[in-house]
């Protein structure tokens, strides 16, 4: 049976372990009690939300500002009262983003949550890549549209002159069969060439991207962190109810889909309304069924068709240059699947994509 001073002596011990762990951890982390008063921070959390020694003690309240998350003080309630872990991505002072994981201070002798520890995991370059990759996968897709587009007028043009040229006389022309068939072996290089971008730039392209299996949860989280400064400044509220989560698809292209599906229904709200997107998937006849509904200005019947069309837009008073419906279109289409609208005007819209699921 241990005595009084050896449980003393254990809890000196105890603390002195968590002095030590706090000191010299990398992790910005913090320790809220039960009545919502600050009582230790390690230095990383002092360097990156400009925390100082004579806070200790402070309500959390008088504090809040440092952190750049109206809603913090609740999140932490929250915790206290249900017990459960929370999780957020937020952007601090220092124009950083953090995975923010709230978990609750058990003492287990009283059953009950007497404080939070907040966890704060930087997710800056992480976002930073997303972006970048969806900014020059656009880039990527559009150029190879635009000339695979552009190139086959063209052709087509360089064809009717060669069938035109070949109705003509050729008396006197010693070298005109020869001039004509280096014009049709360059048209048919030409149309070779275009076919060849058609037909291998979703799978052959210098990325040499190949299809993986996806979890749809981790894309969705990979696309809401690309799109957090949007969700933050708009305050979205996202559900999700994913009922058949896995795939075999490639990532960015996936990925591509969620993100311009996602990201419209932000856009194409008004901006006296709070966007409200409401994410399914489900598995029906073979395919994952993937619906994006939103609350925004909604499409009318007659333009529902139209929007999948290469620079067409809805609403010329938002940002955008009319190519992401396209994108996703696209890829589903090649993919064997196909992408449906259904929507009525100033009650917003549901977008749903059939993706082939494979053994």
């Amino acid at each position: 049976m241990t005595t009084k001073n050896e449980q003393t002596s254990a809890l000196i011990d105890l603390n002195e372990d968590l002095e030590n762990y706090f000191s010299n951890t990398i992790i910005p982390q913090l320790f809220v009690d039960a009545q919502l008063i600050l009582r230790k921070f390690t230095p990383p959390a002092m360097k990156h939300f400009k925390l100082k020694a004579e806070f200790i003690g402070m309500p959390f309240e008088e504090i809040r500002d440092n952190f750049r998350f109206p809603t913090i003080m609740e999140n932490i309630k929250t915790v206290i009262d249900t017990g459960e872990i929370l999780e957020k991505e937020i952007q601090t002072t220092d124009m950083r983003w953090y995975q923010m994981n709230i978990l609750p201070y058990l003492v287990r002798k009283e059953k009950k949550t007497n404080g939070v520890i907040i966890t704060f995991v930087d997710i800056t370059p992480r976002i930073n890549e997303l972006k970048e990759q969806e900014k020059l996968i656009t880039e990527h897709e559009l150029l190879l549209d635009t000339i695979a587009h552009d190139i086959k007028n063209p052709i087509f043009a360089l064809g009717l002159t060669v069938q035109v040229l070949k109705k003509l006389p050729e008396k006197g022309m010693d070298d005109f069969p020869v001039l004509l068939q280096n014009i049709e072996n360059s048209l048919l290089e030409m149309k070779k060439v275009v076919g060849d971008l058609i037909d291998t730039r979703w799978q052959k392209h210098k990325y040499q991207a190949k299809p993986e299996l996806l979890d749809l949860h981790h894309i969705i989280e990979d696309v809401k962190l690309a799109l957090a400064p949007q969700i933050i400044e708009r305050n979205v509220f996202i559900k999700q109810e994913i009922d058949s989560a896995e795939i075999t698809f490639i990532r960015r292209k996936l990925r591509c889909i969620i993100n311009n599906l996602i990201n419209n229904a932000i856009k194409y709200t008004p901006s006296d309304r709070r966007p409200e997107i409401f994410l399914r998937s489900f598995s029906e006849n073979g395919y994952l069924v993937i619906s994006v509904a939103d609350n925004g200005i909604g499409v009318p019947k007659a333009e529902q068709q139209s929007v999948f069309e290469k620079f067409n837009r809805v609403d010329l008073t938002a940002e955008g240059s009319g190519v992401g419906l396209y994108l996703v279109n696209t890829i589903v289409a090649l993919a064997g699947g196909k992408v449906t609208v259904d929507s009525e005007p100033g009650k917003g819209s549901v977008f749903t994509v059939y993706l082939k699921l494979h053994d």
